[in-house]
């Protein structure tokens, strides 16, 4: 029996998104007004949050990455201080960013489902995995930030594109109709251009229902 060729996720890519994620959670929370002490939280969060939900949560497999390899911590302490130091140069990195989240989607939703499936989750569970993996980040940030997670609001495409790589990448592997390596890069080119799509025809989830008056109040008043 061969062995399982895993997707490799090459460390500079994860160093990249991390760093670009730890600059993007800095500016967010500068937008927001907080102290040194929260604009490192929500740096470190929206950089790291979905892998520590997922093993914290889900997998429980030992400790997460951020608390083995010193490198990501100083790789979120350099986005966070380029990110208060220059602030308006920051601001252009946002296409860099948008480009690397939308490579990413397919990326970490592959890592997750893949420790998924090396703990032995049912194939619900791994789709399940894959997606916090992918956005858990954000939904740590947003829930921090006090605003409502981006995967409730109407929106572009973004936890939908997420779930449909999942979806095919647990597919793919789960009935064997390919390995990881050629099912990783067939998700990350459909989730890349679904992304892409979404963004450049803004495509968009809508309501199910109008959001009720009372509502609009609160949320006017925690703006």
């Amino acid at each position: 029996m061969h062995p399982v060729a895993h997707f490799p996720l090459p460390n500079w890519f994860d160093f990249i998104a991390t760093f670009l994620f730890a600059i993007a959670g800095t500016l967010l929370a500068i937008r927001k007004g907080y102290d040194i002490v929260g604009v490192f939280t929500v740096a470190f969060v929206s950089s790291v949050g979905g892998g520590l939900i997922r093993d914290g949560l889900f997998l429980q497999q030992g400790p997460p990455a951020i608390t083995t390899n010193g490198d990501y911590w100083l790789i979120i302490l350099l986005g966070c201080l380029l990110g208060i130091l220059f602030q308006n140069a920051m601001n252009r990195l946002k296409f860099m960013i948008v480009l690397f989240d939308a490579l990413g989607l397919g990326a970490y939703a592959i890592v997750g489902i893949e420790k998924a499936q090396a703990a032995g989750l049912a194939f619900p569970a791994m789709i399940l995995v894959g997606i916090v993996n992918a956005v858990g980040g954000g939904i740590f940030r947003d829930i921090l930030t006090r605003e409502e997670p981006l995967l409730f609001r109407p929106g572009q495409f973004y936890v939908a594109v997420t779930f449909v790589g999942c979806l095919l990448f647990a597919g793919l592997i789960n009935w064997k109709i390919m390995g990881n390596l050629e099912a990783g890069i067939i998700t990350i080119a459909v989730t890349f251009t679904l992304r892409a799509l979404a963004i450049r025809y803004n495509w968009q989830t809508t309501s199910l229902a109008e959001k009720p008056a009372s509502l609009k109040e609160s949320s006017k008043a925690v703006q």
